[in-house]
Order: C-alpha cells, then sequence, then structure tokens
C-alpha cells in the first residue's frame, strides 16, 4: 500500500514535465515548499492533474470521500474511515464494482505527480521503511481517481500486485502504487477510454529499471518524531541488513 509519499519538486519542474499549469498562480509559492514526508494519514494538500480538466495541475485532498458526502462531512468521514485505510488507496482490481470507485474510474482519473514514495519493509517482525524514486529524480506519475464536493477534489491512489522488485520490499502485504509513464499519463486522462481500454491501462508495468530504491530512517514511522525533513529521503544503512541480500 502506499500510504507516504514525498514532494519536492518546484511547480515549474512539474509543469514543464506534465506539459500542464497550475490551476491558480497564487498556490505556487504553497506548493514550491519542499515536503520531504506526505503522511497520507493526515490528508495532506498535494497537487493532481484531473481528467476533467487535465491541461492543469490543482489542489487536492489526499483520501478519497463519497460524491454524496458534503464539505462539513469530509473531515467527520477520514476520522470514520481511518479504520479502512483512510480512503488513501484503491484497489485497481476493484475499480469497477466499488461504491466509491465505479462512479469515477470512467470519467474522473487523475495523476498524482510526486518525487517519490515510501514502503515498509518487514525483517524480523520489524518494519524498515524504503524509498523509491526515479532513478534519474524525474517526477513519478502515480495513477489515481477521485471525486468532487463543491470546490475539493478529493483523490486516492491506485495499487496493484506487486512486481519482482516491489514483492522484495514490500514483503508482506505485496503491493505497489500505479506507475504510469508520461505516455501512459497521457493515455489515462484520455476522456475517450472505453472500459475495456481502461481495464488495459490497470494492467500495464512500470520499467523497475527505471526506479532506485533504498532503506531510509525508520522515524518515518515515529509519531513522536517530525519526520518532514530532508534527512528523511537519505539513505540508511542497517547492520541487520547485511546478511540479507535484496538485490
Amino acid at each position: 500500500m502506499c500510504f507516504h509519499t514525498s514532494t519536492t519538486d518546484k511547480v515549474k519542474r512539474l509543469e514543464k514535465h506534465f506539459k500542464v499549469k497550475i490551476s491558480d498562480s497564487k498556490l505556487e509559492t504553497y506548493f514550491d515548499k519542499p515536503t520531504y514526508h506526505h503522511n497520507g494519514f493526515t490528508h495532506p494538500n498535494m497537487l493532481v492533474i484531473p481528467q476533467e480538466k487535465s491541461e492543469f495541475l490543482a489542489p487536492a485532498v489526499w483520501g478519497i470521500v463519497p460524491k454524496d458526502k458534503t464539505v462539513d462531512e469530509i473531515k467527520p468521514y477520514f476520522k470514520e474511515s481511518v479504520r479502512y485505510g483512510g480512503g488513501l488507496n484503491a484497489r485497481s482490481e476493484k475499480v469497477f464494482d466499488h461504491f466509491i470507485y465505479k462512479d469515477s474510474i470512467m470519467s474522473r482519473r487523475c495523476i498524482i505527480p510526486v518525487s517519490g514514495f515510501f514502503e515498509p519493509h518487514d525483517h524480523k517482525k520489524k518494519k524498515y521503511p524504503y524509498y523509491f524514486k526515479n532513478a534519474d529524480d524525474s517526477p513519478l506519475a502515480l495513477a489515481g481517481i477521485y471525486t468532487v464536493i463543491d470546490t475539493y477534489i478529493t483523490f486516492t491512489i491506485l495499487t496493484k500486485s506487486a512486481s519482482p522488485l516491489f514483492e522484495k520490499i514490500h514483503n508482506l502485504k505485496k503491493r505497489q502504487p500505479m506507475i504510469l509513464s508520461l505516455k501512459d499519463s497521457k493515455n489515462w486522462l484520455d476522456n475517450n477510454l472505453e472500459t475495456i481500454q481502461v481495464s488495459e491501462l490497470l494492467k500495464h508495468t512500470y520499467l523497475e529499471s527505471n526506479l532506485e530504491t533504498y532503506p531510509v530512517s525508520k522515524d518515518l514511522f515515529s509519531p513522536k518524531t517530525d519526520s518532514n525533513k530532508e534527512e528523511i529521503i537519505n539513505k540508511v544503512n542497517y547492520p541487520e541488513f547485511k546478511q540479507e541480500s535484496l538485490f
């Protein structure tokens, strides 16, 4: 599952990379501030590229909320849904059937640009976070779906069964976020896709050779530590891993 992300790219870089513009220039200063650790369970504001206005980067709240909720019901819904993952992730296998997802999958798909994300690795019943990013440090495009509640966009990140690389790292849940190439990102936002074409995109895999991954500080999981700091994305060498070869 993908509950933790990092967004350190400036808005201008995201605009150039994805060939979009931010929906309101006044938001640029806010989103230019690097966030080294987004904890999904705090339901942070992030940027997405929505299918309905795919030429824009738009602010959105991480954690999908049913479209029939009101603005005043968003926060209570998050408190209620935390036991189900807070709406942070959606299984791609269920998008055509789930009561929330099925209303979004054909007309409200989105791209979530991130600099990287974190996944837990289990070693002798202890969890160690790993950081994933593009090896060339370019932004990653995660696939998602969203709802619109008044002026608010609420989104979720789609997940799928783990590839061989992710299975080694995320070795308990064996899931991974859906990562899209630039070409697939453009197709993902195409309004003219039929159900079968969306289904085919959901099966696409991202080249593992494009990715770099390494262990980072366990401060990421500590509620007592401010993990939104540059050091959280630095590699950490754990002595206990010397006997374990992941690669």
